[in-house]
């Protein structure tokens, strides 16, 4: 059973505006990852489904997560299907993303009130994504779907559209100003602010630094 509430989730992702992605096959690594990142700030941290039997390191970060940090709303990602998303939610996943619109996913987590974002790259995907019961569409591959240029266009016939752009966002006030202005709801940002040097280093306190950054930066474009 999911710890945070659909509503509740929803609301931290663009509250915050920032949703860190990551995946590592090593516990204590992801351990530290996702802390890390929560220190930092950041309330809804993705685990994607990256890797053989990444659902067993899932499993043991919801564990942890449930004793020692509740407040943290944890999810997966690169979710294509409906048995793999049940797998999660069983685990405690508290949102499913994904890399495409997956119709029997949807509904899996519409009825059990489980915030799904799958992968958008165009308007008629994002219209589908809506009758499906999707609050927030996932924009993705974004940068080559036409970056913030294309969620302007999206934006114009469909205001209430509310995107999450994954790939190609950089942790800069350039590209953060660029996509926030355009529209978005919030942003997912993987390697290019978890990096692997700093994995490699194990220096988690400046992945801290640098979703702190982040963070703060998207309160100061919003004004």
């Amino acid at each position: 059973m999911v710890r945070h509430s659909r509503s509740n989730v929803l609301w931290a992702m663009k509250e915050t505006g920032l949703i860190p992605v990551f995946y590592n096959g090593d516990f204590e690594v992801a351990r530290q990852i996702m802390t890390a990142c929560a220190d930092g700030g950041a309330r809804c941290i993705e685990f994607t489904n990256r890797g053989d039997r990444a659902i067993q390191v899932f499993t043991r970060l919801t564990e942890y997560r449930d004793v020692h940090r509740p407040d943290i709303m944890l999810g997966t990602g690169s979710v294509c299907d409906a048995p793999t998303a049940a797998g999660y939610i069983g685990a405690g996943a508290d949102f499913v993303v994904g890399p495409l619109l997956d119709e029997e996913t949807a509904i899996l987590c519409n009825k059990r009130k489980i915030p799904y974002s799958p992968g958008c790259g165009s308007l008629t995907e994002i219209h589908q994504a809506h009758a499906l019961g999707v609050e927030i569409c996932k924009i993705f591959p974004a940068k080559e779907v036409g970056g913030p240029a294309f969620i302007k266009a999206v934006m114009g016939p469909c205001p209430w559209a509310e995107l999450m752009p994954t790939g190609g966002v950089l942790p800069t006030r350039e590209s953060l100003t660029e996509w926030f202005q355009a529209g978005v709801a919030c942003v997912g940002m993987g390697s290019k602010l978890i990096t692997s040097d700093l994995i490699a280093a194990q220096n988690y306190p400046a992945i801290t630094k640098k979703v702190k950054e982040a963070i703060e930066l998207i309160k100061e474009i919003r004004g």
